[in-house]
């Protein structure tokens, strides 16, 4: 059912990009009415506007808390044309029909994460802004409504080509849109409410499936990977993390101190200090030491340049000697168990870098992945191999260098992005090859990476997190300089990679196990 637009409510927070759809809306005879700074934006544009004052014959009153919640406005956009009834009592009361509304919402998420007061957060609860929204969405039947400033152009090109009329289909999904509009900015109220919820705080560690998710606090986020996606992270960081100073974590972050979470928790603290630099999920930088400072100078040269706006993290304490090294980068994120009140301090430094500091806290055995139109579950790939699940396939084993090497490159290439191929000595990342979509890519990329950074491969080992259909990456590895290869196995060809092995003086061992990360 097409219907042409003849009058609309705007009553906006957000101006930017406003101006097109109000003079699109001029040109094909809209009546216009508006509240305050909207009212004021219009008029300076030298179209018409009629003040809501005007039609409700109510000023603005309480500080603007009530604008309008009257029957004139919420009559206009609720009553139903199709109703004689709805219609009489309309033409008895005078209450104009409003055929298309937009609004937005005061900036609720925006002035908690200002830090503002209580009292001012609590004036940016919108109440009649969300009640319009809702009204019209409701009643799409017969009205437009427009929820968000994202939507100004595509809603100027709908009525450019439809001639100032829309479709119940064009309504229905603008009035999706706005529910999906108002459920995120209702569970971002009942966060702030909630963040001192200690019910909520227990169930955080105890996660089982996804309801359990759903019924976390909901952390509403700047945006999710990109500006123009909306995000939520359901669960309790106060649980996982005392948060020492810096900035708002974003969704990116978040992933990103996921992978860190699950890659450290390879290493124990016992077996040495071990730092590790994540970028986009990835290890661009790993290695373990005697001391913390050794181990993250041995990090970050493993890759310098991607280790720049990286995220770290480590299992164990940060010190002043290891902090004054840290501090002379930029970084996003640095996560570790503790840290010395003297490194703490210089740490401080630098007004927008995040400092965690990390509780010991159960996390969930399975994860969830949205789909089409459903969820995956799976349980996490908890597995890592060790030299006593290895078997030799080779003529030559690894020495005991090589079996330690091949353990450590095997836990980094569990948490890479397949296909990866991993190369590494007994305690340190030299590079690795992410995301390829040919394993072979993959290695190349890895050599030349660990080449550009000065490393020498001669002695190394190979991880490869799936099996090689066929020899040619343990023939260019071989070239390369390494030494010893720990791979799945499974390949209706492997003999041909043990062959090549065989005649170049190659160690090579399988595991059984397949560790891809999509």
């Amino acid at each position: 059912m097409s219907l042409k637009i003849s009058s609309a409510l705007i009553s906006v927070y957000y101006k930017d990009g406003l101006e097109p759809l109000v003079r699109l809306l001029h040109e094909h005879n809209v009546r216009l009415y508006s509240t305050g700074g909207t009212q004021a934006f219009i008029e300076q544009l030298g179209i018409p506007v009629t003040a809501v004052e005007d039609l409700t014959g109510y000023p603005s009153i309480f500080g603007g808390r009530v604008k309008t919640l009257h029957p004139a406005v919420m009559g206009g956009i609720l009553y139903r044309r199709e109703l004689p009834e709805d219609l009489a009592q309309a033409e008895r009361h005078r209450i104009p029909p409003i055929d298309l509304a937009v609004v937005d919402l005061y900036p609720f998420e925006e002035t908690v994460a200002s830090g503002a007061s209580d009292e001012d957060i609590i004036e940016k609860i919108d109440i009649g802004g969300i009640s319009l929204i809702r009204a019209a969405a409701k009643n799409h039947n017969d009205v437009l409504i427009v929820s968000s400033r994202n939507q100004y152009a595509n809603v100027v090109q709908l009525l450019t080509e439809k001639n100032g009329a829309t479709d119940l289909s064009d309504r229905r999904f603008y009035a999706k849109e706005a529910f999906a509009v108002t459920s995120h900015y209702d569970t971002a109220i009942q966060a702030y409410f909630a963040k001192d919820d200690q019910e909520s705080t227990q169930k955080a560690s105890s996660a089982a499936d996804i309801n359990d998710f759903k019924n976390l606090p909901a952390n509403h986020l700047r945006y999710g990977e990109n500006p123009h996606q909306q995000a939520t992270f359901y669960g309790d960081l106060d649980a996982m993390f005392d948060k020492l100073h810096g900035k708002e974590l974003s969704y990116n972050n978040l992933v990103d101190v996921d992978a860190c979470v699950g890659l450290i928790d390879e290493f124990a603290a016992s077996e040495g200090s071990t730092f590790a630099i994540i970028k986009h999920t990835n290890a661009c930088g790993i290695a373990t030491a005697e001391t913390a400072q050794d181990a993250y100078l041995r990090a970050l040269s493993c890759d310098p340049v991607s280790a720049f706006g990286g995220v770290i993290i480590t299992n164990t304490t940060v010190d002043r000697a290891t902090a004054e090294e840290l501090n002379k980068l930029f970084m996003e994120i640095l996560i570790a168990p503790d840290f010395a009140p003297e490194a703490l301090e210089l740490l401080k430094s630098k007004k927008n870098r995040i400092l965690l500091k990390r509780k010991s806290v159960a996390l969930p055995t399975v994860m969830f992945k949205t789909i089409l139109n459903g969820v995956l579950e799976q349980d996490k790939d908890n597995q890592t191999e060790t030299a006593d699940d290895f078997k030799v396939v080779s003529q030559k084993a690894p020495t005991a260098d090589e079996l330690q090497a091949l353990e450590f490159a095997l836990k980094v290439c569990k948490h890479t992005k397949s296909n990866t191929i991993v190369l590494s000595n007994k305690n340190q990342l030299l590079a690795s090859g992410v995301g390829q979509t040919s394993r072979v890519d993959a290695l190349r990329q890895a050599i030349e990476k660990a080449g550009s950074f000065g490393f020498d491969l001669h002695g190394a080992v190979m991880a490869s997190d799936a099996f090689f259909p066929f020899p040619d990456c343990v023939e260019i590895a071989g070239q390369a300089g390494i030494t010893a290869v720990v791979q799945p196995g499974g390949s209706v060809r492997d003999q041909d990679s043990i062959d090549y092995c065989n005649a170049h003086g190659l160690a090579m061992v399988t595991t059984g196990v397949r560790h891809f990360k999509h």
